[in-house]
């Protein structure tokens, strides 16, 4: 709508801003003023025509001085030690994952030898845990919604604790995957403790902050390594899934002392619990608490939520399409380098190393898990940490989409360097090292790419979907890492490297975020 500048002050469809923010009666129009939009000077409205526009009540200059929202009132509070402490909460949440992707990389080998399992049932196995996860996502969507995150994830790894503690007690290769499926089927509780880190962060940390928190998901896979390092050899794979347990133990001692989330208590109608848990977030770090009246932002408040349809709008089909396809690939990817590092830094004689060869004695072949095999699988992971850094450096002049593909690209050069048969095992560590820690990094150039280029109402939507296409690419790959190469080496480097190829291009065709965000305000 253009501003009437020439407009007599006497035409009754419009009044000034200013008038009615001096008034010492409140003018009601015919809509409410957090749906007006505001114009440089002068300022001017026309009630009869502002039906339909929307505009955030924190942004807008009608809003009553007096109210403030829980980011409002975040922001105001600064990073300090609530949010530190907050992150090892959390952060002993997100090593979950990734202590049970690395047991079900060790373990699978082993139960090959104790319990003579075809590739096939180990493949299976690990396929059964990433499905439990995919399942439970709306599950714990649905708890949340209507108990919170911090009952989630209380009540989550309490269950967690139980079956994977049950499972060292399996007797049968059936109960084994039973009781582990239900410990995947917890662990897709977990994104819910980032989603809720992130809330209690001010705006301008919380991309790097939740970067950084991926640190967690490493130090809890190096943990889980140095565990097996020590238990497997001594006492077997039962006592390291019983002992595994003890960061899940020790969350679940610290959620007492973890907040609810203050939005969800805005959400329903509990004020002044909301008031409470911002008042501690204040005192921690040392501030005062904002004055005023604490409101629910505009998006929550307003009936116009994301749903998945809304992805499929002409102007996002494309992207919402390019981006599953992704998650996916990169998905079945990393978890493919993770499980294919267990299968060919195993102990062998008269093979090269990285080669498997494809004959049925070597498939039957079976050998302890000795430290050498610990300590290079433990170099693979550490991997992750310059991985992290190397990709929060080059998003700054590079851009997230460009990063991606040329990360992408990256690995896929080192994972077809496996072809050759090395005649000395340091070569093998350090392919596979540098291919793990480039996908580690896309991951997290992916968390932050993706809900930018959405509008607000779309982008926890986004992220719930392209999460599940990712627990969908982990469900696929030990099909590839755990049975293809046992049979044709060549074949199963050939799909990692092809789908990686394929990925980087298809990076390219994103769209770049910076047009994406000139036209949220026409997708909102």
């Amino acid at each position: 709508m253009a501003s009437p500048t020439n407009s007599d002050d006497s035409n009754p469809n419009y009044e000034r801003i200013e008038d009615i923010e001096t008034s010492p009666e409140p003018r009601v129009p015919d809509q409410p003023l957090s749906q007006l939009k505001s114009f440089n000077n002068p300022k001017w409205i026309n009630f009869d025509t502002a039906s339909g526009i929307e505009m955030s009540a924190v942004n807008s200059g009608v809003v009553s001085s007096d109210s403030y929202t829980v980011e409002e009132a975040i922001n105001s509070f600064g990073f300090g030690k609530y949010q530190v402490r907050l992150a090892l909460i959390t952060g002993l949440c997100w090593m979950f994952d990734s202590i049970e992707v690395t047991i079900l990389a060790i373990l699978s080998p082993t139960l090959h030898c104790s319990w003579k399992l075809p590739h096939w049932k180990q493949a299976i196995f690990t396929s059964l845990v990433f499905f439990g996860m995919l399942v439970s996502t709306p599950f714990w969507s649905l708890v949340e919604s209507r108990f919170g995150k911090k009952v989630v994830l209380t009540l989550s790894s309490v269950f967690l604790a139980v079956y994977a503690f049950l499972s060292s007690f399996a007797p049968t290769f059936f109960w084994l995957i039973f009781l582990r499926m239900l410990v995947g089927f917890c662990i897709g509780s977990v994104p819910q403790s980032v989603t809720l880190f992130a809330e209690y962060l001010p705006v301008k940390h919380r991309n790097k902050c939740v970067i950084l928190l991926d640190c967690f998901w490493t130090l809890g896979a190096c943990v889980e390594l140095l565990l097996a390092m020590v238990i497997m050899p001594l006492f077997g794979w039962r006592w390291l899934l019983g002992i595994s347990i003890l960061p899940v133990l020790l969350f679940a001692c610290f959620t007492r002392n973890l907040p609810e989330s203050s939005k969800f208590h805005v959400l329903q109608g509990r004020t002044d619990a909301a008031v409470s848990c911002l008042k501690r977030v204040a005192q921690a770090n040392g501030q005062n608490m904002i004055p005023g009246r604490l409101v629910q932002d505009d998006f929550f408040a307003s009936e116009k939520r994301g749903a998945v349809s809304d992805l499929f709008l002409k102007s996002l089909r494309k992207t919402t399409l390019l981006l599953w396809f992704i998650w996916l690939c990169v998905a079945f990817c990393y978890y493919g380098i993770v499980l294919l590092s267990a299968e060919l830094l195993r102990p062998r004689e008269g093979v090269c190393y990285g080669s498997l060869y494809n004959t049925d004695s070597c498939r039957a072949y079976c050998s302890d898990l000795d430290v050498t095999f610990y300590v290079d699988l433990l170099w693979t992971t550490l991997s992750e940490f310059p991985g992290t850094l190397f990709t929060i450096v080059i998003l700054d002049f590079a851009g997230r989409r460009k990063t991606i593909a040329i990360q992408i690209f990256l690995y896929s050069i080192f994972v077809s360097l496996l072809f050759i048969c090395f005649t000395r095992r340091l070569y093998l560590t350090v392919i596979l090292s540098i291919a793990r820690g480039v996908l580690s990094g896309i991951f997290q150039a992916l968390y932050v790419y993706t809900p930018d280029i959405y509008p607000e109402s779309l982008r926890s939507v986004i992220l719930s979907t392209c999460s599940t296409m990712a627990r969908l690419g982990a469900i696929l790959t030990p099909f590839v890492a755990q049975l293809l190469i046992y049979y044709n080496m060549e074949a199963g480097i050939c799909v990692y490297t092809i789908i990686g190829l394929i990925t980087s291009l298809t990076a390219f065709l994103l769209p770049n975020e910076l047009k994406s965000r000139e036209n949220h305000a026409q997708l909102a």
